[in-house]
């Protein structure tokens, strides 16, 4: 992580370079003003607010038979700290139901609230219905695809994340890309319209070290993209 900021960095100063821009001249103020423009994305606190938004979902299945999914956090800038389904088996009895998705979050299992619990906990709680007969969700369906804006009025004002080929690894607290949704973890799969699924780390790091002005990224969890990529073996609870 250090080198890919590294590299972030070298290409941020050559920037500055290239525009006679003294780094040390950028005052406070001015990234106070630039963070006071950056509309803060809560799009997520939006629906798990939303209380016509919650839906139970029950699933029916035999004793002994495992739901079919995989889950997966949150992740790092998320408004609510939850469980996201990140992969759904075929033929497994929550892809029997016909009302779950990829991206969709659980916010309570059997009337246990998962909100604020981590993965392994959750993990826990869907084992144990193995030995049921029917188990009751509540979920909010949301997209598995983030749409994330990051305003950006100068080159001399950096970002605040790197990546590691086109995986988002870090994010500077508080800065720009935080507030425009962007997460720890998320794989940038498009850049102001232009697929970036098989971009190289270098192309990446040119593309977002050029960018100016309305930056418009589509996200997606890292995990929940190799699993529908075939990139890993989903292991099924």
């Amino acid at each position: 992580a250090k080198a890919i900021g590294k590299a972030f960095d070298v290409a941020y100063r050559d920037f500055l370079d290239t525009h006679g821009i003294d780094e040390e001249g950028l005052a406070v103020s001015e990234y106070a003003d630039v963070l006071s423009v950056q509309k803060i994305s809560s799009e997520d606190l939006k629906l798990l607010s939303d209380k016509s938004a919650v839906r139970e979902v029950i699933v029916t299945k035999q004793r002994g038979e495992i739901l079919g999914v995989v889950l997966m956090e949150s992740g790092w800038g998320s408004m609510i700290p939850t469980v996201i389904i990140a992969h759904i088996a075929k033929t497994g009895p929550l892809a029997r139901t016909g009302r779950l998705n990829v991206g969709d979050q659980i916010l309570s299992l059997n009337g246990t609230s998962l909100v604020g619990l981590s993965l392994l906990r959750c993990v826990e709680l869907v084992k144990a219905c193995r030995t049921l007969p029917n188990v009751s969700m509540k979920v909010v369906s949301c997209p598995a695809v983030t749409q994330v804006t990051v305003f950006r009025p100068d080159l001399k004002y950096q970002l605040g994340f790197s990546v590691q080929g086109t995986t988002v690894c870090t994010i500077l607290r508080g800065g720009i890309a935080e507030r425009g949704g962007l997460r720890v973890g998320h794989q940038i799969i498009d850049i102001n319209g232009t697929s970036t699924v098989d971009a190289s780390h270098k192309k990446i790091v040119e593309i977002l070290s050029a960018a100016v002005g309305e930056i418009n990224m589509k996200t997606m969890p890292g995990l929940m993209y190799r699993l529908l990529t075939g990139q890993e073996v989903p292991q099924y609870i």
